[in-house]
């Protein structure tokens, strides 16, 4: 055991205290390292969003001056009414809380679940296009290994991000930085070196922007271009991850959102939007094999006459190569963003609670593993194919742009009387609506028989899915307030009232307990009938869970403790007003089940005459559903301590259905 628990160690890293000042400092991101690990989404879609839209325009490239400009403004919109989101919404949850809170319930179900599909894609087409870009610079016989290596790399991923998100981003760091660097200094001298062409360009591009006109009408014209401005919707896509994840961010998380927000929008303008004027000034064209990115990169470098053709192949290869590393960094971001949205989304019982866990690394580790999961299924469908990836990609990213930018609008609107500047932000919002409403009815139009109703069937399901879980929850909960008003009784306890001294020597009973004090209190009544006079003290474990939403502000973990504290004097209290000797514990962690074994092993060896007892609920009809949704830690805990040597006793907590359900007596 003592080599697997190394191993462990060695490949996850070692347990992290979620009450320790200090562990926090290891999870929070300043600005600069929240540009790398969640800008690099955005700033990777330059990689392939670009060339879409120039490859759209078809013939009549010259429309490329416009259309970095419009990428290069698009970007700005976008990202200045995010910040009205992070501005909202400090906590996080970005698209699906403003969805939700601006709209309604629904609303928020649609933009998460495009949301848990989008950051699924997002690792999908990074990790594919970067295999695109690394695998342009060999011959076409070594495109036999390219699938291969990218299941490897979204293997890799998972492992890191298991790890925990700096472990992740700091092994990518000198990826992201290489990337903007060499692209920035192609772009530089790609255009200085075509700057006796620059003079001519915009009365070109004006002139046969004009017989183009007068030829085919203004009506081609503005399709044509517009079709192009829409099909290179995914350089856009990654915009939104600083809203979702501004609780990763440290403190004060506006001004650091605020600040990561601007490192991205500028960096993402710059490159796409030169890239898209690298296409025009080189007239680069499509090979097959290659991006467009490697042949306009490659004829930049030859002209350069860098050194001997060796050189300037390295050279090539190494801006792919950075390219390639860059993309995975984004395909990191799918597995930061995703986790975080299921997590909130876990909150409004829309998906199984087990989403809302940490791992003994801070990490949302059941999410992790559900998007690497999902990714490598979409990656083996798919087989990597980005022209069919791009276009799921891209329609769930404007769904949610939309539901929050409309949400925006509709807020600032209902404020008016309230907040200065409103109308302000509502032309900001407005506009960004505008924006991405029109991307997302274009693609949907042009991209619908290709691929788009594919993502719509998806997140659909999803969505389908989600209001599945969240009716059993609601029923369930329902018989739970049941069950606490039934078996729960009103305490009036006396702060100065001491229990009876504990004997250890004597028989002790203990009671591992959670949330709700109705089974709680069933459990203790059913021991006191079957084991009338057996014991003499009466003890009390409870595990305060630190969870995504726990763990999210100094708040939050004070409130737990107050929960479980206050949990346990109610246990506490009514055995003292019965004349019974009675203590309890408490141990908080995000990995309940390890930490209630430690001390409930810790407690029975403290009372060596023992029993321990613990409720589960027991569904009158046990479905997938019951086993999936509802936490199995009293049959856990059962075997562990069996296996330590230990007694534990199950007491059934029944869970009516929602047509026989009575007030249940207490005897």
């Amino acid at each position: 055991m003592d080599v697997l628990q190394r191993c462990r160690r060695l490949i996850f890293g070692a347990k992290l205290d979620p009450l320790n000042p200090h562990t926090r400092q290891h999870i929070v991101l300043v600005a600069f390292l929240a540009w790398i690990g969640l800008g690099a989404d955005g700033l990777s879609s330059a990689c392939y969003g670009p060339e879409e839209a120039f490859l759209a325009l078809g013939a009549h490239t010259h429309m490329g001056l416009y259309l970095a400009a419009a990428t290069a403004a698009t970007v700005f919109i976008i990202a200045l009414a995010y910040n009205q989101v992070i501005e909202l919404f400090p906590s996080g949850g970005g698209g699906y809380k403003a969805a939700t809170r601006l709209i309604g319930p629904y609303a928020g179900l649609v933009s998460g679940s495009a949301l848990i599909v989008d950051y699924v894609l997002t690792i999908t087409i990074s990790v594919a296009s970067a295999a695109d870009a690394l695998f342009s610079l060999f011959p076409a016989s070594g495109q036999a290994y390219k699938f291969v290596s990218e299941l490897g790399l979204v293997g890799l991923l998972i492992l890191l991000n298991l790890r925990g998100m700096k472990e992740s981003i700091q092994v990518l760091l000198p990826v992201f930085l290489g990337f903007f660097v060499s692209h920035a200094l192609l772009i530089g001298y790609g255009v200085s070196a075509k700057s006796g062409s620059l003079g001519a360009l915009v009365p070109n591009t004006l002139k046969e922007t004009s017989e183009l006109w007068r030829s085919s009408g203004w009506l081609f014209t503005a399709s044509l271009f517009l079709r192009a401005y829409s099909m290179g919707g995914g350089t856009y896509t990654g915009i939104e991850a600083v809203s979702n994840n501004i609780n990763m961010l440290a403190e004060p998380r506006v001004r650091t959102g605020h600040l990561t927000m601007f490192y991205m929008a500028t960096s993402l303008a710059f490159t796409a939007g030169g890239i898209i004027l690298l296409y025009l000034l080189w007239h680069a064209a499509p090979v097959e094999g290659q991006t467009l990115n490697a042949v306009t990169f490659k004829q930049i470098i030859d002209t350069r006459g860098w050194g001997t053709e060796h050189w300037r192949h390295a050279a090539l290869a190494v801006t792919l190569g950075l390219e390639g590393g860059l993309l995975l960094v984004a395909a990191n971001t799918g597995f930061l963003g995703g986790p975080a949205v299921m997590a909130n989304m876990a909150a409004d019982r829309w998906v199984p609670r087990q989403f809302r866990q940490l791992s003994s690394r801070m990490v949302t580790q059941n999410g992790v593993l559900l998007m690497g999961g999902a990714a490598l299924g979409i990656l083996l469908w798919s087989r990597g194919r980005v022209s069919l990836l791009v276009v799921l990609y891209s329609i769930n990213v404007f769904l949610t742009f939309s539901l929050s930018l409309f949400g925006l609008c509709r807020h600032w609107w209902e404020q008016r009387r309230f907040v200065q500047g409103w109308l302000r932000r509502l032309a900001l919002s407005g506009l960004g609506l505008l924006v991405t409403g029109f991307i997302l009815m274009v693609t949907l139009a042009e991209k619908f028989t290709e691929g788009g109703w594919i993502t719509i069937l998806i997140t659909s399901t999803v969505v389908a899915v989600c209001i599945v879980v969240r009716r059993h929850y609601e029923a369930v909960q329902a018989a739970m307030e049941l069950v606490d008003d039934s078996y729960s009784l009103p305490l009036s306890w006396d702060d100065d009232a001491q229990s009876q001294a504990l004997d250890r020597k004597q028989a002790t009973a203990v009671f591992l307990v959670g949330g709700n004090r109705g089974a709680g209190m069933h459990m203790l009544q059913w021991v006191l009938r079957h084991f009338a006079g057996r014991f003499r003290n009466f003890v009390f474990v409870a595990i305060g869970e630190v969870d995504k939403q726990s763990y999210d502000s100094d708040r939050a973990i004070r409130s737990l403790q107050a929960r479980i504290e206050n949990s346990l004097r109610y246990f506490t209290s009514y055995c003292v007003s019965q004349g019974y000797a009675s203590a309890s514990y408490q141990a908080y962690g995000a990995d309940p089940l390890e930490e209630l074994t430690q001390l409930t092993l810790k407690v029975l060896d403290e009372f060596p005459d023992s029993v321990c007892f613990a409720s589960k609920l027991m569904f009158e009809k046990e479905t997938f559903w019951t086993s999936l949704l509802h936490n199995q830690m009293p049959l856990a805990m059962q075997r562990r301590l069996e296996l330590a040597g230990k007694e534990m006793i199950i007491v059934p907590v029944h869970v009516p259905e929602p047509a026989t359900r009575e007030r249940m007596p207490i005897t």
